[in-house]
């Protein structure tokens, strides 16, 4: 991870500053009204079957009767998870993100390392989680701390440490104490940073549970999820979907209000993380630690300090991977899953392209659209892989339909964004100039916008990706590198799954600097 781009992570869509009329707010029901009265026809007139598209009326009977006690008590156990999850993630990644913003030696031995491991992400890490700690309470715990660490610690680094010089400086003249400087000065202008870090990591943290429970668990809301799906009680799973959704905005909402409510003074809109330059022996300082652990880890293999068919050696690893690269059965699993990313992002990327430039010119497409994408939105991805079995198997369609539809909103809401936020003059002098719709888009509105519509395509690009792994994950069938973890967890072949590891941190990381580069390339005129 050379660079991450904090102020890009969390994509928020745009707002547009209009005088709107009260008839023009109602604009935003139209489509949510329309859709139920269409999925109320398509029930009556038995244009699906009822156990793939439930009638309206069976949802709310089933929400009913789940309200009475089970939909509570399961997700009542998914909270629980996620706060706990919460506390020890924040609380690690902002210790962790303070010290190393604090102190620029360890900085220079750990981050390398810490971004080495953060290059792979954490659904890649359940396979492995799941020999480890079986399928228990610990694996939640420890997959929902891995996935809030890393934002809470980036975004904590970069607040801690961009607010250092000139912090220093003033302490210095004002000849504070260091428990003054911290309160006073280190923690107020890094506590935005870590708000949005922790904004990150709640989405995220949500998600990855969502996500463990799916796959392996026998309580909680996503457990719930998977047995409707398995019984074909379509209707438990429509509500199961709705009370994510609703939980998705409450918590996005509640931390947008602790945000406002604790930051009240000017701060910068975002930071970048910055790797130091290393010189001279800083680059032997760096290797250090991975080289320290590597030690460890062969030494605890070497001496069976635990048990060889939980802990292979680091060699065999290499070994499993050079020869799965030989024989072509790594690479052509790769293949499968590049190939997968790319054509759902091409699917989902598209679409939410062509819709976010349709919102971003079109007012009365954004007041009608917005408001139900924008709810849409507040559902985390793996909520609907329930939904998405049943209605398109197992095969590729619903392996492309579920890697699309973790593309489709980075896209939409950057071009949405970048094209809603042009200038005024842009419009006035293509009205002026008398340019039709197609001169102006080539020449002022995609030009204009062109920097946060690859910006966008390089975060859908990294979502694509992690759809990819977790599609593979739940619909194992046609190969993958996804699907070649699982099946090695089955098996306790932990020489596989950390190569299978290993070959996606390397892709995800290739990916990202594949898509920083085309916005590089697409947007150099800027620089000029």
């Amino acid at each position: 991870m050379a660079q991450v781009s904090v102020s890009s992570l969390p994509l928020a869509p745009a707002t547009r500053r209009l005088h709107t009329l009260p008839w023009q707010r109602l604009q935003g029901w139209i489509v949510p009204l329309g859709l139920a009265l269409l999925w109320w026809l398509a029930s009556s007139n038995r244009w699906m079957s009822e156990q793939i598209l439930p009638a309206p009326s069976l949802v709310w009977q089933s929400a009913l009767e789940l309200s009475h006690g089970e939909l509570w008590s399961h997700l009542a156990i998914s909270l629980q998870r996620l706060l706990v999850g919460l506390l020890a993630g924040v609380a690690s990644g902002a210790l962790l993100g303070a010290w190393l913003g604090f102190s620029r030696r360890a900085e220079r031995l750990v981050l390398p390392t810490f971004n080495a491991l953060a290059q792979i992400p954490t659904l890649a890490w359940v396979p492995l989680f799941m020999v480890l700690f079986g399928i228990g309470e610990l694996l939640k715990l420890v997959v929902l701390v891995k996935a809030i660490i890393v934002p809470v610690t980036l975004h904590t680094l970069v607040g801690v440490r961009d607010a250092q010089p000139r912090l220093r400086e003033a302490a210095a003249v004002l000849q504070l104490p260091g428990h003054l400087l911290i309160s006073k000065l280190i923690l107020p202008a890094a506590l935005p940073a870590f708000l949005a870090g922790v904004r990150l990591a709640l989405a995220t943290g949500w998600s990855s549970l969502l996500a463990v429970e799916l796959l392996a668990s026998s309580e909680g809301i996503g457990y719930l999820m998977v047995w409707a799906r398995q019984l074909f009680m379509l209707d438990i799973v429509f509500v199961c979907i709705g009370v994510i959704g609703v939980l998705g905005f409450a918590m996005d909402r509640g931390l947008g209000w602790l945000d406002r409510r604790l930051v009240h003074w000017p701060h910068p809109p975002g930071a970048q993380l910055r790797v130091q330059r290393l010189q001279g022996i800083e680059h032997l300082q760096a290797l250090l630690l991975p080289l320290a652990l590597l030690l460890a880890w062969q030494l605890a293999s070497q001496l069976h300090w635990v048990d060889a068919n939980i802990l292979v050696a680091p060699w065999q690893v290499l070994l499993t991977t050079w020869q799965g690269v030989l024989d072509g059965s790594l690479i052509a699993a790769l293949v499968v899953s590049v190939g997968r990313a790319l054509g759902g992002l091409l699917l989902g990327g598209g679409l939410g392209f062509g819709l976010g430039l349709w919102l971003g010119l079109s007012a009365p497409a954004e007041r009608l659209l917005a408001p139900t994408l924008a709810a849409l939105r507040q559902i985390a991805i793996f909520a609907w892989v329930p939904l998405l079995t049943a209605w398109f198997g197992l095969g590729e369609l619903a392996k492309w339909v579920f890697v699309g539809l973790a593309a489709f909103f980075p896209l939409f809401i950057a071009t949405q964004r970048s094209v809603a936020q042009r200038s005024a003059q842009l419009d006035e002098a293509a009205r002026v100039l008398h340019l039709d719709l197609r001169q102006r888009l080539l020449r002022l509105v995609l030009p204009g916008a062109a920097p946060g519509i690859f910006a966008g395509l390089r975060v859908g690009l990294i979502y694509a990706w992690l759809g990819t792994i977790g599609a593979e994950y739940f619909m194992p069938s046609g190969g993958g590198i996804g699907s070649l973890m699982i099946g090695a967890q089955q098996l306790l072949r932990m020489d596989l799954i950390m190569a299978g590891m290993l070959l996606v941190g390397l892709t995800g990381a290739l990916l990202g600097a594949l898509g920083q580069h085309i916005e590089s390339r697409a947007t150099r005129w800027r620089r000029a």
